[in-house]
């Protein structure tokens, strides 16, 4: 018998464009039922990489962003706990979870490297969903054409993005589970999108 699905909703700050020269500040997970159902949350802030250094232009973002800096930094833990308290949260999901990332491309790199790294395990596999990949797929477009901006109003939660972890975590759960649901959906071959 398969495992249900839980969609894992997850998004990270960070000091830099890669882990390991780079330290993942804080992330968040909201982790969702294919019918929407939000089944739990997690979220954490990680102490610093030893040796690890803030890219300038990161940095340089992070100037714009004192609050949100504030809070990725308060009461960090170490790699090792918060990659361990995250795997036995996974574990107890109703299902098997299916990372969930806008884009997937920076927030599993950085999810899966710590994961290995530090719990030596990675629950979700190499399993992924990118949101705007779906986007593409589903309104038959390019890439570039599927940015958020471009998709259609009814997709979107009144949530807000703040990059504050758990904030843009369920901004964009909401999103691909709109999305996921509207795609169930029987239609007509003449419908669009």
């Amino acid at each position: 018998m398969k495992k249900r699905e839980v969609y894992v909703s997850t998004d990270i700050e960070a000091d830099g464009p890669i882990p390991g020269p780079h330290s993942m500040l804080s992330f968040a997970s909201a982790a969702y039922h294919p019918d929407k159902t939000l089944v739990g949350t997690f979220d954490i802030n990680l102490e610093l990489l030893p040796g690890a250094t803030g890219h300038p232009k990161t940095m340089k973002w992070w100037e714009g962003h004192p609050v949100e800096w504030r809070l990725s930094r308060r009461e960090p833990q170490p790699p090792e706990l918060a990659m361990t308290m995250y795997v036995s949260w996974l574990k107890t999901l109703p299902g098997r979870p299916i990372f969930v990332a806008y884009p997937l491309g920076y927030d599993f790199t950085f999810v899966y490297w710590y994961l290995i790294r530090f719990a030596g395990e990675c629950p979700f596999g190499h399993h992924g969903i990118d949101v705007r990949s779906y986007a593409m797929a589903m309104l038959k477009r390019g890439y570039r054409d599927c940015g958020k901006g471009d998709l259609p109003k009814r997709w979107f939660d009144d949530l807000p993005h703040t990059h504050r972890p758990m904030d843009d975590a369920l901004e964009q759960g909401g999103l691909f589970m709109n999305m996921l649901l509207e795609n169930s959906r029987p239609r007509s071959w003449t419908q669009n999108p």
